[in-house]
C-alpha cells in the first residue's frame, strides 16, 4: 500500500514539473537549457496581466459586510429603520433567520423569522403559511393553511 501511494506521488510530481515546463515554453519563455538569443518560431500566447472574472461585476454584493463596527447609526442610514449592526454587518432582525430578534439567534430548520420571532409557518395561527397571515378567530393552521380539511 505504501509503495502505491509513493508511486502516485512521484507521478503527480513529474506531471506538475512537465506541465510547468511546457507552460513556460508556450508563454514565450525560453527553456532554461536553451541559451540562444534567436526568437522561437512558436506563436506566443499572451496571458492577461490582471486576472478578470466575468462573475465579478461592478455591482456590490448584497450579502457583503457593511463594516458597521457596532455602530447602529450607520445601519440606520444604509439599510433603514429596522437594521441593526450584528457581527460587523447590517441585519434586519425582524426577518433574518440567522439573527432573529437578536444577533446570532438562529431559528430552527423548520422555522422562519416573523417580526423578530422564530415561528413554524405550518402550525402558527398568527403566521399561517407566510408571515402576518392570520387565520380567522377560532380557526386552526394546519400544514400552512387555515382551517385545512
Amino acid at each position: 500500500m505504501v509503495n502505491i501511494v509513493f508511486m502516485v506521488a512521484i507521478t503527480i510530481a513529474l506531471t506538475i514539473t512537465l506541465t510547468v515546463k511546457n507552460l513556460g515554453s508556450v508563454q514565450g519563455n525560453p527553456p532554461s537549457n536553451d541559451k540562444s538569443d534567436t526568437p522561437s518560431k512558436e506563436p506566443k500566447i499572451l496571458m492577461p496581466s490582471k486576472r478578470v472574472s466575468r462573475f465579478l461585476a461592478d455591482q456590490r454584493n448584497p450579502r457583503a459586510a457593511d463594516h458597521c463596527h457596532k455602530d447602529n447609526d450607520i445601519c440606520y442610514v444604509l439599510e433603514g429603520v429596522n437594521s441593526t449592526c450584528c457581527n460587523n454587518k447590517c441585519m434586519d432582525l425582524r426577518e433574518d433567520t440567522k439573527n432573529c430578534g437578536a444577533c446570532k439567534k438562529k431559528c430552527q430548520f423548520t422555522e422562519h423569522c416573523c417580526r423578530g420571532q422564530c415561528v413554524d409557518l405550518a402550525y402558527d395561527k398568527r403566521h399561517c403559511g407566510a408571515c402576518n397571515n392570520r387565520c380567522m378567530p377560532g380557526g386552526y393552521c394546519i400544514y400552512g393553511m387555515c382551517d385545512y380539511a
